[in-house]
């Protein structure tokens, strides 16, 4: 999906440029706990600066569902923002209206100026006309660069593109580039290792993936849906008896495209949905009733690693085991520490995936962790991003 950045614009000198940023950031006591999407927003606005354009940042904050709350103000943000970009940034009262318009024209060429959460309206997630037209008036040009929230058509993301020409920041470009290559010409063999809780959930990934990737590895809470499918006891583990069906369609696919499926081959166990619980290690055929299955065992770790270490590219949607439990984690932080030692081209979706690899300080090591959870799921799908889809094409 080729897309027009903003490489591409002519000449930015004196412009107003509309960017939707994702600084939906953790909040504790009013203060920023994780700052990488202000960071990861600045080489956008940076390049905007030195063009001598009008900056003008938009995001969400939070759910305040249509009301203005204090405690979801971008307010924190603004004040990040001002100490990493080295000068004032200020936030606008309001996202639209007759103050923020005298804000934005009073800006000089290379200031910024933060709107005020987007969300504190309903017309927002409504993608509203007349209130993307309302944000679109502030502006020469549009600019997307939260890839977080492309998934979704809201007014801010989706219905301004209809009244500005519309184009792609770094982090999008970044995004499409390695997704892009993953699913159209990868380095092969390509890998997917898809873990999380349950099949429902991604069902569409798996059946989308087995069309592009040569092998499948599975783990989480979804492999025991497959282990009953195959006959075994699995306990008190997470199960989708209405998937069951789903399970045997998804390994009779891969059998007629070829593709390797790989499930567990032992798992760590518990009696309680608790760190300090009873653990010991099973094969798929050894889960009693009254044990869980909380993560892959260690005969998988070996196996998964193995193949990871000879792949040419892999794609990793959700952890393999209840890794906020320290002892339910060596799964999750194994897959990752296998992917940061390797050489091949390692692609993180974003979510609690991002979050392990973060846990461990292997950021540096993976080549691209989606900014965008949902998002990256709704690509491995082959679905088309409305956000993305109204940019314009190269």
């Amino acid at each position: 999906m080729q897309k027009q950045t903003i490489k591409d614009i002519k000449d930015l000198a004196g412009k107003t440029v509309l960017v939707r940023c994702d600084f939906n950031v953790p909040l504790e006591d009013g203060k920023i706990t994780d700052d990488s999407r202000i960071v990861g927003a600045l080489p956008t606005i940076e390049y905007l600066k030195k063009a001598n354009a009008k900056v003008v940042l938009a995001s969400h904050l939070g759910r305040p569902k249509g009301e203005r709350k204090p405690e979801f103000s971008l307010a924190p943000v603004a004040k990040s923002l001002s100490s990493l970009l080295g000068q004032n940034v200020a936030l606008a009262p309001d996202c639209i209206g007759a103050k923020v318009e005298k804000m934005v024209s009073d800006l000089a060429d290379g200031d910024v100026l933060l709107l005020e959460n987007v969300r504190f309206y309903k017309e927002e997630t409504k993608n509203d006309p007349d209130f993307s037209k309302q944000l679109a008036t502030l502006a020469d040009i549009y600019v997307l660069d939260a890839f977080g929230t492309a998934h979704r058509a809201h007014a801010s993301t989706e219905g301004v593109t209809k009244y500005l020409p519309a184009y792609a920041g770094f982090l999008i470009e970044k995004e499409l580039n390695y997704f892009g290559q993953a699913l159209g010409s990868p380095k092969r063999p390509l890998v997917a290792i898809i873990g999380g809780a349950k099949v429902s959930s991604k069902i569409a990934v798996l059946k989308s993936m087995l069309d592009k990737v040569d092998t499948i590895l599975i783990g989480g809470g979804m492999a025991y849906t497959f282990f009953k499918q195959q006959g075994h006891e699995v306990g008190l583990s997470i199960l989708e008896t209405d998937y069951l069906d789903t399970a045997k369609e998804v390994v009779e696919l891969a059998k007629a495209k070829g593709v390797k499926l790989l499930l567990p081959v032992d798992i760590t166990v518990g009696d309680d949905f608790s760190n300090d619980c009873n653990i010991k290690i099973v094969e798929p055929s050894g889960i009693e009733p009254k044990w869980e299955g909380l993560d892959i065992g260690p005969k998988t770790l070996a196996m998964f690693s193995e193949i990871i270490a000879s792949a040419g590219t892999v794609i990793w949607n959700g952890p393999v085991g209840a890794f906020e439990m320290p002892n339910f984690s060596k799964g999750t932080f194994g897959i990752a520490k296998a992917l940061a030692d390797s050489s091949t081209i390692s692609i993180i979706g974003g979510g609690d995936s991002a979050a392990a690899i973060k846990k461990v300080g292997l950021v540096d090591q993976i080549d691209h962790i989606s900014t965008g959870g949902g998002a990256s799921l709704e690509l491995l799908e082959g679905k088309i991003l409305p956000g993305i889809a109204a940019l314009l094409d190269k």
